[in-house]
């Protein structure tokens, strides 16, 4: 039988936040194990659990096939639970590529999504995360558009202490190549460039990111080296066809997904990546609460823990 990853003995805060973050839709799930025997009552229970926290029909059913393939000699449904958490971790561990940004001063990267998906958040955390390991960096305000987004992007800046380069209303890429310029010239390691939410059936939006990528390689011969999709955990199976449209803009080279601490469909992971089995796209980032701190890379057994128990 296929055992799971030991637990260490202490786990960080951010993995307590994490399992808080998830415990609405662990407890669709921790409840069914326990000392019961393995039958069919325990499986439908399992397969509505999946689906109820949104890991999508396809992604319920390959695990579900593989649970029965390796519940031999589980004996007990708790020890079923260890098994299960096994798959989660093979099934998500492609979602975990380390991040290696590339030696290039400003190193850019482009951030992407739908209205309220959480970027301009997701980028005032990743300016944080970036100045923890002594990068410095530089946030660029591409949403020239929500009235909010100008204040609220300087407002991180000013809680990171990093400089933020953006204006109300005005041309999105012209505001990005002007930070980019700033950057270089300043010597800044990283530039994190907001844009506007948009839906992708919104063609003439979704072009307008198309420019945006142009007019950053413009700026910066080889840049975005980095374009991550910045998905709300809430959107459920939407997120699938958030990613499929993105991609096929922009070439993602990654994901955010925030908001876990509000929702009870955590289990989307697990369809986006066997949607993703043949080029899998790294998780990057996951987003727990509103901190700065609350956003952390993305670890396949940690996350199959919180998820499971």
């Amino acid at each position: 039988m296929l055992e799971a990853p030991p637990d260490t003995a202490r786990e960080s805060p951010w993995t307590a936040r994490l399992k808080q973050g998830l415990a609405r839709t662990r407890a669709r799930l921790s409840g069914l194990f326990g000392d019961r025997a393995i039958d069919e009552a325990l499986y439908e229970e399992i397969e509505t659990a999946l689906l109820a926290s949104d890991a999508g029909v396809e992604a319920t059913r390959f695990l579900l096939a593989r649970l029965r393939e390796r519940a031999e000699g589980a004996g007990t449904a708790e020890n079923l639970r260890s098994v299960l958490r096994a798959i989660l971790v093979e099934l998500l561990s492609p979602l975990a590529r380390p991040l290696e940004l590339p030696d290039k001063k400003p190193c850019v990267i482009m951030l992407a999504g739908v209205n309220g998906a959480g970027k301009t958040t997701s980028a005032g955390k990743l300016a944080r995360f970036f100045m923890d390991q002594g990068r410095s960096v530089l946030l660029a305000g591409g949403d020239t558009f929500r009235a909010a987004a100008h204040d609220q992007l300087a407002a991180w800046g000013e809680r990171s202490q990093v400089a933020v380069v953006a204006q109300s209303g005005g041309n999105a890429g012209a505001v990005v190549f002007d930070a980019i310029a700033a950057a270089r010239a300043r010597g800044t390691d990283v530039v994190i460039a907001d844009t506007a939410g948009r839906l992708p059936t919104q063609m003439h939006l979704m072009e307008e990111l198309r420019k945006i990528k142009r007019v950053i390689a413009k700026a910066e011969p080889g840049a975005p080296h980095e374009t991550w999709l910045v998905l709300d955990a809430g959107t459920g199976q939407n997120a699938l066809g958030q990613v499929k449209a993105f991609d096929d803009t922009l070439g993602l080279t990654g994901l955010i997904l925030t908001k876990l601490d509000g929702t009870a469909k955590g289990g989307v992971v697990c369809a986006i990546a066997l949607a993703r089995t043949r080029n899998p796209l790294p998780l990057r980032f996951l987003g727990i609460g509103e901190s700065a701190e609350d956003l952390r890379p993305f670890a396949a057994d940690e996350f199959a823990a919180a998820l499971v128990g």
